[in-house]
């Protein structure tokens, strides 16, 4: 019966691969989330180079939140770090001057 094996084993290996699955809500949901927060980070960079205070520093804490929420949904330490970072020296700036 080696034929009824092999014939099964080839008809095994034909079988189409399964569909591309969509991606998941956290992927679409990051996907938004980074890409809103980086509007909003270069809205800020524009705010500053206007001189429109304290409008760049709001702007700059809600991209620094989105992307460091992008790190968590992706649990991408580094992502995180930077923006824990940076988030720190915002607030060693603000509470200086």
């Amino acid at each position: 019966m080696p034929s009824e094996t092999a014939a099964a084993s080839a008809a095994a290996s034909a079988v189409a691969a399964p569909a591309p699955r969509a991606a998941p809500v956290t992927g679409r949901a990051a996907f938004a989330l980074k890409w809103g927060a980086s509007i909003i980070q270069i809205m800020g960079y524009t705010a500053t180079a206007a001189g429109w205070t304290p409008w760049n520093i709001y702007l700059f804490l809600v991209g620094l939140l989105g992307w460091f929420t992008v790190g968590v949904l992706w649990n991408d330490k580094a992502i995180m770090l930077i923006h824990i970072v940076a988030l720190g020296a915002m607030l060693a700036g603000m509470s200086s001057g």
